[in-house]
């Protein structure tokens, strides 16, 4: 689906449940300075390892079932409905229990510290920074 007229804006919307997606190839929906919205196929077992994101990211379940954990220890599970909040920088972990899709939202986009954000010279400093860490 694409835009829609609305009384002369454009009024974007998705079915979420019936785009065509391919296994652990993220869709973005829509993108903007404000946030993105991302839209994402995992097969029964499949893990999006322990990472962290510079945004807040808001992950709901459209499909299928999930297991998310944090660095902290901290935990839930659920189906279609389940809403998780991460705060920017969150370290944390999902695993599909089930063939899952699942819906991100990440604020703002980009976030600080993200590359996408960076100035040229941030990037230089960041690639130099890590490569001395990495000796």
């Amino acid at each position: 689906m694409g835009p829609i007229p609305a009384g002369g804006s454009a009024l974007n919307r998705w079915d979420l449940k019936a785009l065509d997606l391919k296994q652990r190839l993220p869709e973005i929906l829509s993108s903007s300075d404000s946030a993105r919205a991302i839209l994402l196929d995992l097969a029964a077992g499949e893990t999006l390892a322990e990472h962290e994101v510079h945004e807040r990211a808001w992950l709901v379940v459209v499909e299928g079932d999930v297991e998310v954990g944090t660095a902290a220890g901290e935990g839930t599970s659920g189906g279609p409905g389940l809403l998780v909040e991460f705060a920017p920088g969150e370290r944390h972990e999902v695993v599909a229990s089930s063939k899952a899709r699942l819906l991100l939202l990440l604020t703002p986009w980009p976030g600080k510290g993200h590359p996408g954000a960076m100035t040229i010279r941030e990037k230089l400093y960041a690639r130099r920074h890590a490569a001395k860490r990495a000796k």
